[in-house]
């Protein structure tokens, strides 16, 4: 792992140390994968505004999400089924995140049980979760999570249906049986054609879930609950007014509608109406500590890691997520020194410049 410079290098040795059905399944994104290349590509069109010869002989990364302290504004994003990368699974991640001392969110669709993720290690936790039909299956992994001691709710809002990825569809991907849900319900498809993760979602998922559905979330827990996946600032102004705790700018990974904007070129528009009063999360395409700079600047508290995660668990286990981590957390660093900026508080709009700025620049 010495030779490892950056975490797009650990994509390429995921690819090498999983099979070509899992590979694709964590790689893929939806369609064309037009907004899968643009998560990324969109954080490049921002340039920097850095100030010099400011004190930064001292670099303060940490900051607090709902209260709690974490090392650096970089939590690790929900991402499923890690037993496909990695024997260890979530367990792997959920201890390489403690050790880097920051939250992971844990999957619905986890293949390690809430209950497992929870005893490997003490660390603070978040469940992500779906609505499915059956409401008592949620409601129970909620309480189980809340049990656990998991310390939020985040509820994935863009997956009335799951988005079409075409190399899932030409693999016959399997949906594996999940130990959440033993006893349950049935989470194994083996498909004669296309997905069996799409054929299982489109019999399980709940696609009437509107906004008056968080009030039947509220009622069924105590934990505070974040929204994942808006895009629009019609959307950031409903979940504020549907009460809940905190946003996650997100497209789902580019998994879900294609041609759906890159995350970071629509985190100002839903900064700006939310206005603070609830915090903003951001996940996608998010590869280099200047994306982690860039992301706060544009009004993110914090961002998610999910693939970069996942390459590094396929990789290289726990060791790979904890390097994947420390290398985002070491480039961050060097950002915030070289924008002259020695504390989280003291990155501002004004350190960056976003295409559509130095357009009119140009005008």
């Amino acid at each position: 792992m010495d030779q490892i410079v950056n975490v797009d290098e650990f994509q390429e040795l995921a690819k090498q140390a999983l099979p070509k059905m899992y590979f694709d399944f964590y790689n893929g994104g939806a369609e064309d994968q037009h907004t899968l290349k643009e998560n990324v590509e969109a954080f490049r069109r921002i340039m920097f505004r850095p100030r010099v010869l400011v004190d930064v002989s001292k670099i303060d990364m940490s900051t607090r999400i709902f209260g709690f302290p974490i090392s650096a504004p970089i939590m690790i994003a929900p991402t499923a089924m890690h037993k496909l990368a990695h024997p260890e699974g979530e367990i792997a991640t959920a201890k390489a995140a403690a050790a880097c001392n920051t939250i992971m969110i844990v999957s619905f669709m986890s293949t390690c049980t809430i209950e497992e993720v929870a005893s490997s290690c003490n660390a603070v936790r978040f469940l992500q979760i779906y609505v499915y039909k059956r409401r008592d299956v949620t409601a129970q992994i909620v309480k189980r999570a809340e049990n656990a001691g998991f310390k939020a709710i985040v509820l994935t809002v863009d997956v009335p249906r799951l988005g079409r990825r075409e190399a899932d569809i030409k693999n016959k991907m399997i949906s594996p049986q999940l130990k959440n849900f033993e006893g349950l319900v049935s989470t194994e498809v083996r498909p004669n054609e296309g997905s069996g993760v799409e054929a299982f979602a489109s019999s399980t998922l709940d696609a009437s879930l509107s906004w008056k559905d968080i009030e039947w979330l509220r009622s069924i827990t105590k934990l505070p609950i974040l929204v994942k996946g808006l895009l629009t600032r019609e959307d950031a102004l409903m979940a504020v007014e549907a009460g809940v705790d905190g946003i996650v700018v997100s497209n789902h990974g580019a998994r879900q509608l294609d041609y759906s904007p890159a995350t970071i070129t629509v985190l100002e528009e839903v900064v700006h109406v939310v206005r603070g009063r609830i915090p903003v999360l951001l996940d996608g395409g998010v590869r280099r500590g200047t994306d982690v700079f860039k992301a706060l600047a544009l009004g993110a508290q914090a961002v998610l890691i999910g693939r970069p995660i996942v390459y590094g668990l396929a990789a290289k286990g726990e060791d790979g997520v904890k390097k994947v981590i420390e290398m985002l957390k070491n480039e961050f660093e060097i950002t915030m020194a070289l924008s002259g900026c020695p504390t989280i508080d003291d990155i501002t709009r004004n350190h960056v410049r976003t295409e559509n700025e130095r357009l009119h620049s140009l005008l």
